[in-house]
């Protein structure tokens, strides 16, 4: 049976893809930026070794704009390329897909009634790179399988906090019911307190930041009810990244330890923050609506 054995939050600023690829990442200001994840990138190599990632983050209008904008989309190809997001792609691999186990995910969470869109062809852009290549640093090839997850936290109305720990409940549902023996870690990235425009343009709150992060740790569900006005208000308009935390957080169970945090201040115009979570109890609800559609279904295939 696939399990969820682990959580990590991250930060995805375009900036330190730059770094990397320039060889930059020990330059003084970037140095303690990159340490922070050196426990991770050992922790990640030398024991966790995931099979597959379930990476959750926000496409920049690389491979959605405002033609179409999915609330959450789930990525079932078996390749996707690095996005050329203006200065051509990165000089990184491409990310390689597990269609078998995603397509199991999406027909699990439509059942249990959250309505995915279904991306089988995209380019993925930082928002998903740069975590890889902060856990993994600059491999010929990543030495996991991804399973990108979309959330659309640029266009108004974003998902709820609620909403997204929900998801992330019934992502664990999903891969817990997969057949194959599967180590599979998810991933919140994005945020932390940031603005990019207007008279707060540079608003970092780390003492909020903080508070999130605290959040995340232990059997407290008080962050699935922040409203998006608190996000706005404390964090600055790109905040509202940070509910996509929410649903790698959602999937680790009703309780967690943090085995690593890292957080610094400045990267690029925001703060940098890191987390790796494991389940303490990995009990997530269970769900009726999913028992009784995939009876249902299995009975209308029969």
């Amino acid at each position: 049976m696939a399990r969820i054995t682990a959580g990590v939050g991250s930060s995805h600023v375009p900036l330190l893809g730059v770094a990397a690829d320039q060889g930059k990442d020990q330059d003084a200001y970037f140095k303690p930026i990159f340490d922070g994840y050196e426990w991770t990138r050992k922790w990640i190599a030398d024991e966790a070794k995931p099979d597959v990632v379930i990476l959750v983050y926000n496409d920049h209008a690389s491979a959605f704009d405002m033609s179409i904008v999915p609330t959450f989309a789930i990525g079932c190809g078996e390749r996707y390329a690095p996005a050329d997001e203006g200065w051509g792609p990165r000089p990184v691999p491409d990310v390689i897909g597990h269609p078998d186990l995603a397509w199991h995910i999406a027909q699990s969470l439509i059942l249990d009634e959250f309505d995915m869109t279904i991306i089988n062809e995209m380019d993925v852009d930082h928002g998903l790179t740069v975590p890889l290549t902060m856990m993994y640093g600059a491999p010929e090839a990543w030495p996991v399988k991804v399973i990108p997850l979309a959330v659309n936290v640029v266009t108004y109305p974003p998902p709820s906090g609620n909403r997204c720990w929900a998801l992330g409940e019934a992502i664990a549902r999903a891969v817990n019911s997969f057949g194959e023996d599967l180590n599979v870690q998810i991933w919140g990235t994005g945020g932390m307190s940031h603005q990019l425009q207007g008279p707060r343009a540079g608003l970092i709150n780390a003492e909020w930041d903080n508070r999130f992060m605290d959040g995340l740790v232990g059997d407290t569900q008080a962050l699935r009810s922040i409203p998006h006005i608190e996000y706005l208000r404390e964090t600055g308009s790109e905040g509202i990244e940070m509910v996509m935390w929410l649903i790698m957080r959602g999937a680790l169970g009703k309780s967690t330890k943090c085995l690593h945090r890292h957080y610094h201040v400045p990267c690029s115009n925001t703060a940098i923050g890191h987390i790796v979570l494991e389940p303490v109890d990995g009990t997530v609800p269970p769900s009726p609506t999913l028992e009784g559609n995939n009876a249902a279904a299995q009975s209308a295939i029969s």
